[in-house]
């Protein structure tokens, strides 16, 4: 095709969206090429830049959550946003990514809000809790998964950072039903190209699949979320995402804009993919042309395939991994406090736990589930309640859902398992509290 385009598409993460938005440009007849650390080189000489691969436009997929750094990643993308044209743009995702920044840009408009407040001053923001009633929610304003969102009582004291992030309260929006459920509606270009509807696990009132939660196609999305998930896409400025939506008793109310939404579970529960979608309107933003009922046959496959264009697995961020002794000092976070306290490795350990005292300081929970523990020669186990916490090591922050238990007779009130110790290497001869004694 004498006027193929070339679309790049940002992601430093081994993506299946990013496959899929890849073959879907090779299918319409365009060249798609993956933009990551072993190709992407930006040259500045004599007052011109040139950006190598030379692409005509940029689909941005960058993962901001994830990282420790995420100005790194969004100063990253604004560089390259600055020579091409570039779908979902920085200052955008900014928006979309912290959650009440979201919510600032959507006042004074047709979107329904939850009630919020942010505030800096531990007893402002507890003084603000009793007019949300019984139940509030209190969030991370930076998030992802589920992770860094709890509900919590009234009478729960709370701090304005949990870790080293910010935190709001936020209204329960909910109707009366056995397991709590909201929308995924996912937007691309101003049209709505699919919609799931989300449940909680048991036992949990968060709906994210990450969390265990199970979806289902939605055929007859409701006219007023479907114009609600429009404006929001379009005030915030994204050029795809996915609209969170809970149904309340006053009507539909937003809870999130997500830049970097997954495909798996709505081609899932739709047999839908946005992804022919996304490179169809980057085709077009640079100039070329698409076949509109090719774009309708792609979407009914999600081939997250490894894209013809790339020879290899793109490799992982290149980041030396830091090593952890047998002990280690750690801060531990809660809803209503922060810890530093001396921390035991235990890689035979799927689940982290955190002792019953430690956990009441911290304000960590509420209880979420109950996990069954294998002890010794109980065959059968014993069951525990989990809670979540955020346990800082090092420079990295974690998230991750404790399991509860009586660690009094213990030396070590947390003990770290492999759902955080999979980050690190272990020198079981270092230990931080500089002890040699064996514990359990």
């Amino acid at each position: 095709m004498d006027d193929s385009v070339s679309v790049g598409v940002l992601s430093l993460h081994n993506s299946k969206e990013t496959k899929a938005i890849l073959n879907a440009v090779e299918a319409l007849g365009h060249t798609g090429v993956w933009l990551r650390e072993d190709n992407l080189c930006v040259d500045i000489e004599d007052g011109t830049a040139t950006l190598d691969p030379n692409v005509d436009v940029i689909a941005n997929r960058l993962l901001l959550s994830n990282t420790e750094q995420p100005a790194e990643l969004l100063g990253l993308a604004l560089s390259l946003s600055n020579l091409r044209p570039m779908l979902n743009r920085p200052r955008n995702v900014l928006t979309a990514f912290h959650k009440f920044a979201t919510a600032t840009s959507l006042v004074d408009s047709a979107v329904r809000l939850p009630d919020a407040t942010l505030a800096l001053d531990p007893d402002r923001l507890n003084g603000e809790k009793p007019k949300y009633g019984d139940e509030v929610v209190y969030k991370t304003a930076i998030g992802t998964h589920g992770g860094g969102t709890w509900k919590i009582s009234a009478d729960e004291q709370v701090n304005p950072r949990v870790g080293d992030r910010y935190a709001f309260l936020q209204e329960l929006v909910e109707r009366d039903s056995d397991r709590h459920r909201d929308l995924r509606v996912y937007v691309v270009d101003g049209e709505v190209v699919g919609t799931m509807r989300r449940y909680a696990p048991e036992n949990d009132w968060r709906t994210n699949v990450a969390l265990g939660g199970s979806v289902e196609g939605v055929d007859d999305l409701p006219t007023a979320a479907r114009e609600m998930a429009l404006v929001a896409a379009d005030k915030v400025g994204l050029d795809y995402a996915g609209v969170d939506l809970v149904e309340g008793e006053e009507g539909w109310h937003l809870l999130e804009v997500n830049p970097t939404a997954g495909f798996k579970g709505l081609f899932e529960a739709t047999g839908v993919s946005p992804a022919p979608a996304i490179a169809k309107l980057a085709i077009e933003t640079a100039g070329g042309e698409v076949d509109d009922d090719q774009v309708t046959e792609l979407a009914a496959v999600l081939d997250d395939s490894q894209p013809s264009t790339v020879a290899t697995e793109p490799e992982r961020q290149v980041k030396d991994v830091t090593t952890i002794g047998y002990t280690e000092d750690v801060l531990v976070s809660g809803t209503s406090g922060t810890e530093r306290v001396v921390a035991k490795s235990d890689t035979g350990a799927s689940r982290t736990s955190i002792d019953t005292r430690l956990a009441a300081e911290i304000g960590a929970g509420p209880i979420k589930s109950m996990t069954k523990i294998r002890s010794g020669s109980v065959k059968s186990g014993k069951s525990r309640p989990v809670v979540d916490i955020v346990v800082g090591v090092g420079g990295d922050r974690h998230t991750v859902a404790a399991s509860l238990e009586d660690r009094g007779h213990m030396d070590y009130p947390l003990l770290l398992g492999r759902d955080i110790l999979q980050h690190y290497q272990i020198d079981v001869r270092r230990r931080s509290d500089g002890d040699d004694s064996d514990e359990e």
